[in-house]
């Protein structure tokens, strides 16, 4: 390894509340020479780094003009091997569908340090603001992540649609809302029960947030209909997506 270089930390931002951060991420961006943050992990959470941060946005987001993997990575070299302290600001917690590996091979590739700071997960701050838990005894007992686009924004071919359509498991589907009509449509042709609750939680962490409870069906029937909306969205569905 080189021991000029810098290091990279990668910092999880969780939801966008800039309270939810951990005190290790906020004085990592506080640090931070160099910001390369996410669509989704801009805002607030911005706020924390310090007047010497160069802040640069590298998002992705579907449908629209985004950084290409690629270029993010090298991104991240560059800086890196300047001797910068670079913050990989992403939301949520990166390691769960953030395109994590993929950054921390190019780095192994140019033996360039790194850190990686978790972050409270977007499925776990949904629960708690819909005041869910995400199992339970008995009726609940297997929480399970899925995303709902593959690489082309299609829904994945490779599902194990026997897992998701277990009626004791909370399912939470990311990226998961131009795909969830044909998703909802396979989940009840394995199985699932069609009133089985649903949770349609979008900018969860922001002031303008929206829960929506309804049920795998219906959000599948309302999806198709309306579209997506224009905000970053997951879904829960299981037995517990409807409270008691």
């Amino acid at each position: 390894m080189n021991e000029h270089s810098g290091i990279v930390s990668f910092v999880s931002s969780g939801p966008g509340d800039p309270e939810l951060l951990t005190l290790r991420a906020a004085r990592l961006l506080a640090e931070a020479d160099v910001v390369l943050y996410d669509d989704l992990a801009s805002g607030p959470v911005l706020g924390l780094a310090g007047p010497q941060a160069q802040l640069v946005s590298v998002g992705k987001r579907a449908g629209r003009p985004s950084a290409k993997q690629e270029y993010v990575n090298a991104l991240l070299v560059e800086h890196a091997r300047a001797g910068k302290h670079v913050v990989r600001l992403k939301s949520g917690d990166s390691g769960i569908f953030g395109r994590l590996e993929e950054e921390l091979t190019a780095l192994r590739a140019h033996g360039i340090a790194f850190r990686i700071v978790p972050g409270v997960p977007s499925a776990m701050a949904a629960a708690a603001i819909a005041g869910l838990p995400l199992t339970r005894r008995q009726t609940a007992r297997r929480l399970q992540f899925v995303t709902g686009a593959d690489v082309t924004g299609g829904l994945p071919g490779d599902q194990n649609w026997a897992a998701l359509a277990d009626p004791h498991a909370t399912t939470v589907v990311f990226m998961g809302q131009r795909t969830f009509p044909q998703m909802a449509a396979l989940l009840i042709e394995n199985g699932l029960p069609p009133d089985t609750p649903a949770l349609l939680a979008e900018a969860v962490g922001h002031p303008h947030q929206r829960l929506i409870r309804t049920t795998v069906a219906e959000l599948g029937r309302s999806l198709a209909a309306e579209g997506p909306s224009p905000h970053p969205a997951l879904i829960l569905y299981g037995p517990l997506a409807e409270g008691d």
